[in-house]
């Protein structure tokens, strides 16, 4: 399992990152954390799998507006929203989008059919997707540390549960084993 996540760790990471993200990379900070990945690397696999598939998804809400809006038809008014709000707040929006639920899927296309001009949206997605890939991924490393504490405690307190069922046990087996004797005797 371990040559596993290493040999295809970064990959699956980049790719879960196009796609969605927030789930991947804090599964593969947390894997960074007990030592099977490099935090830096995942870092750098959760950015560029981001950033590339929010430009992708820029360029076709930019180009295939009728494709979106067909895809996305359950979700018309929330794009209407969205765009109405980054007439006011573009380059807000831009840069917190993806730190936001449920934003994330169509903000990229919502944003390419707006009409914000490609090197604004670059560069904003950039800076946006380094502080994302930052910021998240260090929060699934320390994550990672806290899980590790509450399971160290976790097995402090099953050594503790054991100890008093196995005394349970014995105490159970010897009055059993007391009550025969007694049931013998008579």
């Amino acid at each position: 399992m371990e040559n596993l996540i290493a040999a295809y760790g970064y990959i699956i990471i980049a790719i879960g990152t196009f796609f969605e993200g927030e789930t991947v990379l804090l599964v593969g900070a947390f894997l960074a954390h007990q030592k099977y990945l490099n935090l830096y690397f995942v870092i750098f696999a959760a950015f560029s799998g981001s950033f590339t598939g929010d430009q992708l998804y820029y360029f076709i809400g930019r180009t295939k507006s009728g494709f979106v809006q067909k895809r996305f038809i359950k979700s018309q008014k929330r794009i209407e929203r969205f765009q109405q709000l980054l007439k006011k707040y573009d380059i807000f929006i831009i840069l917190i989008f993806r730190f936001i639920y449920g934003l994330r899927t169509i903000a990229p296309f919502a944003i390419g059919m707006s009409g914000v001009p490609v090197l604004k949206f670059f560069i904003l997605n950039l800076i946006s997707a380094v502080l994302w890939a930052i910021l998240i991924g260090l929060l699934g490393y320390y994550f990672g540390h806290t899980v590790e504490i509450i399971i160290g405690d976790l097995k402090k307190i099953e050594i503790v549960f054991s100890a008093i069922a196995g005394l349970i046990i014995i105490i159970f087996v010897i009055r059993k084993l007391i009550r025969k004797r007694n049931l013998n005797k008579i």
